[in-house]
């Protein structure tokens, strides 16, 4: 048994089941049992609430992601209308402005300055700091769900100092970041794991001046071949939208200035050197290299209208869909059981659930339930999503606990039972 370390409110089970009967009227009960324990876990044992903040871990590893944690909360922006819920989310934003005014390079953190780091040799590492692996959706997603936040409740209250502090900080940043290899001062060197060392003695692969700020890694952690990594490129000027509307509420016209004028430049390079043939590349380094695959951990191109202001509808998204789920992409995957896209994060062919949960938020609602009924033929008899897993045997996947892929899996619970 995990730990409780967020008991759970006779209020939050109540909306819990209110969804989970919604869901069984659409899909039936496995699903609607699936999603009330997949709920329930997340917020009893990820979840931790420490005065005025609350910290989420990924599951399995003891340390809160930006990315994951933002991610992990989404089915519950759904359940504002409970006060208690309101409370742990706008603790959570409380918690990731916290991390970010700690060190807004690094990609996961202590609940408090304990030291412990995944790898301690690692460079610039503070005691509160777990990982340090600068990439842009790292510091996009806490905007994302600070704007989400506000947007469901009507309730500006969480976009206090250390929000707006902090917006400046990555404004500034990646306008910095634009200019990687003149002006930064990240490095990332890890002598114990040489694929997590940039090149260069830590710099990254040459890149050019383009107007899109750099990335020394991807959503999944990994290292980037190229500098820029589209998706989260296309995720920041969604991000400095957001940035640009909370300038507004707090009246600071030059912080509004300056992410729309940011957000102009990263979507112009976007434009300049990421498409390939009406589509949108991977990751390019300005320079005259494309690479074309995608990745299942968002923000990805299959995720473009969850994680940017691309539409579904876009015809650069629709032909760039088109591409990641076909066999062009090498890491879309095909099994017995299940096709869906992968990971060089994972071993070679395994298919991942959030991006299985991804494409079904992302397409029709026929595909919305295609989707659902592969992740709930995959779970290996758990109950739980995992991470990556044999699309030919299931039963063998990757990390048993990722609440990341489980919260992924109830939002497209809900879109469905919405619908």
């Amino acid at each position: 048994m995990r730990t409780i370390t967020n008991p759970a409110s006779a209020g939050v089970t109540e909306a819990i089941a209110h969804w989970s009967s919604r869901i069984e009227a659409r899909t039936g009960p496995r699903a609607a049992e699936m999603f009330t324990g997949m709920m329930l876990d997340t917020w009893s044992t990820t979840m931790s609430r420490d005065g005025e903040g609350t910290f989420v871990i990924t599951g399995d590893i003891p340390a809160m992601w930006l990315r994951d944690s933002s991610a992990q909360v989404l089915p519950f922006l759904h359940l504002v209308h409970v006060p208690e819920v309101v409370d742990v989310l706008q603790g959570l934003v409380r918690e990731q402005w916290r991390c970010i005014a700690l060190d807004p390079y690094a990609n996961a953190f202590n609940a408090c300055d304990t030291g412990a780091h995944f790898d301690p040799e690692d460079l610039d590492l503070h005691p509160g700091v777990w990982e340090r692996k600068y990439e842009i959706d790292s510091l996009a997603f806490p905007v994302q769900l600070a704007h989400q936040l506000w947007r469901a409740t009507g309730d500006a209250s969480h976009l206090g100092e250390a929000v707006h502090t902090g917006c400046r900080t990555i404004v500034d940043l990646w306008r910095l970041e634009q200019h990687h290899d003149e002006r930064s001062p990240y490095r990332h060197v890890r002598p114990t794991e040489p694929q997590d060392t940039l090149p260069r003695d830590g710099r990254g692969a040459p890149v050019a001046v383009t107007g899109m700020t750099w990335s020394g890694f991807r959503p999944s952690d990994d290292a980037c071949t190229f500098g820029y990594n589209i998706p989260a490129q296309l995720m920041a000027t969604m991000a400095l939208r957001m940035i640009g509307e909370f300038a507004e509420l707090w009246d600071d016209a030059a912080l509004r200035t300056d992410s729309e004028s940011l957000a102009r430049d990263i979507t112009a390079g976007v434009e300049e050197h990421g498409m390939v043939g009406g589509r949108f590349a991977y990751e390019v380094d300005g320079l005259g290299h494309q690479l074309c695959m995608d990745d299942a951990n968002m923000p990805s191109l299959l995720s473009l209208p969850l994680t940017s202001d691309i539409a579904a509808t876009d015809p650069r998204y629709l032909a760039t869909r088109a591409w990641v789920l076909g066999p062009e992409n090498p890491f879309h995957f095909t099994g017995r059981h299940a096709s869906g896209v992968g990971s060089p994060h994972t071993p070679e062919g395994y298919v991942w659930h959030i991006a299985l949960a991804v494409q079904g938020l992302t397409g029709t609602p026929e595909e919305a339930v295609s989707c659902l009924e592969s992740l709930l033929a995959t779970d290996a008899g758990t109950g739980r999503m995992h991470e990556g897993f044999d699309p030919d045997d299931p039963a063998t996947f990757t990390r048993e606990w990722f609440s990341w892929a489980n919260s992924m899996a109830c939002a497209l619970m809900m879109r469905i039972a919405a619908a």
